[in-house]
C-alpha cells in the first residue's frame, strides 16, 4: 500500500513538472514570432495626399488641373469677330510679303497685271478679265503660267498661294441683296479652303469710284459702301481676314480723286495701284 502511494506520487509530481515545462516552452516560441496572419507593411504611396499631407515630388496640386505633369497648357485659340476681323497697321512687312500674294479678282485686280505692279503669275483672272460674284461656281480663270483656263479649284490644286487676296463685288453689287452676295461669297471662300487648305485668304474691299463715275449701270457710292460692310461680316462668320483698301483711295469728299482713276472713274492707275500694295504691306497678315 505504502509503495502504491509512492509511486502515485512520484507520477503525479512527474506530469506537474512536464506541464510546467509545455506552458514555459509556449511562452518562448510566442515571444518570437508576430501575430498570426499579420499583413506585410503596405510600401504603395497614397494616390493623392489628403488635406494637411504633402503631394508626391512633381505632382501638381493645383484643384481642377488636369493637365500631366511637365506639359503646358494649351494655347488660347483667336476667334475672328467683326471687331478683330480687319487687319490693322503693321510695320511695313517689304516686298517678300507681297512676293508670296496672289490676287484673284476681276478688271479692278487685272491691272496690277497690266501695269506690271507684281509679277504676272500672281494675277488671277478670267480671260476676259470680268468675274461676275454670282458666276463665281462655275466661272474660269486664266492660268498665267500656261495659258490655261482652269476653275477655281483646278487651279488652286496647281498652285496653292501662302497669301490669295479676293477682290470682287463690283460686277454684281447693283443687283445682289445682301443674302444672296453673301452667299455666293461664302460658298467661293468654301471652295478655295476646299482645294488649298493652308493658303492664308484675306478679303478686300471693292474700291471707291470718282464722282465723275457714270452711275446708270446702277453701280454707286452707296452700294459699294454697302458692299463692303457685307464683306467685313461675311469674313468674320467665315473666319478669314477683311481688308480696308477702300479706306486709303477714298477722299476727304467721299470718292476716289480723279488723279487715283485710269480715266472711267472706276478703274485704278499705276500710282493708285501703289498706295493699295503700300497698304496690303503695312496691314499685315497676323
Amino acid at each position: 500500500m505504502k509503495k502504491r502511494k509512492q509511486l502515485f506520487y512520484y507520477l503525479w509530481t512527474g506530469a506537474i513538472f512536464l506541464s510546467l515545462i509545455l506552458v514555459l516552452f509556449s511562452l518562448v516560441f510566442a515571444s518570437c514570432s508576430g501575430p498570426a496572419g499579420a499583413a506585410e507593411p503596405d510600401e504603395t504611396p497614397p494616390a493623392s495626399a489628403g488635406p494637411g499631407e504633402s503631394a508626391a515630388p512633381g505632382e501638381s496640386t493645383a484643384p481642377g488641373e488636369s493637365a500631366a505633369p511637365g506639359t503646358d497648357p494649351p494655347e488660347p485659340t483667336f476667334v475672328i469677330t467683326t471687331d478683330n476681323v480687319e487687319l490693322q497697321e503693321t510695320e511695313d512687312y517689304g516686298q517678300e510679303y507681297i512676293d508670296k500674294f496672289v490676287f484673284l479678282g476681276d478688271s479692278t485686280t487685272y491691272g496690277l497685271d497690266a501695269y506690271d505692279i507684281v509679277d504676272s503669275t500672281q494675277v488671277w483672272t478670267p480671260a476676259n478679265r470680268t468675274f461676275s460674284l454670282f458666276n463665281q461656281s462655275f466661272i474660269r480663270i486664266l492660268y498665267p503660267e500656261t495659258g490655261e483656263e482652269l476653275t477655281i479649284p483646278e487651279i488652286l490644286s496647281r498652285k496653292q498661294p501662302e497669301y490669295l487676296m479676293i477682290t470682287l463685288g463690283v460686277n454684281g453689287i447693283s443687283s445682289m441683296d445682301e443674302d444672296y452676295f453673301k452667299s455666293e461669297y461664302l460658298s467661293l471662300i468654301s471652295t478655295i479652303r476646299s482645294a488649298s487648305p493652308d493658303t492664308k485668304i484675306i478679303v478686300n474691299t471693292m474700291y471707291p469710284l470718282c464722282a465723275s463715275y457714270d452711275t446708270s449701270s446702277g453701280v454707286t457710292m452707296d452700294k459699294i459702301r454697302a458692299g463692303n460692310e457685307w464683306l467685313k461680316e461675311l469674313a468674320a462668320e467665315a473666319g478669314v481676314r477683311f481688308l480696308n483698301t477702300f479706306s486709303a483711295l477714298v477722299g476727304d469728299d467721299g470718292y476716289m480723286p480723279e488723279a487715283y482713276t485710269n480715266g472711267d472713274g472706276l478703274h485704278l492707275n499705276p500710282s493708285s495701284f501703289g498706295i493699295v500694295i503700300n497698304y496690303i504691306r503695312t496691314h499685315g497678315y497676323q
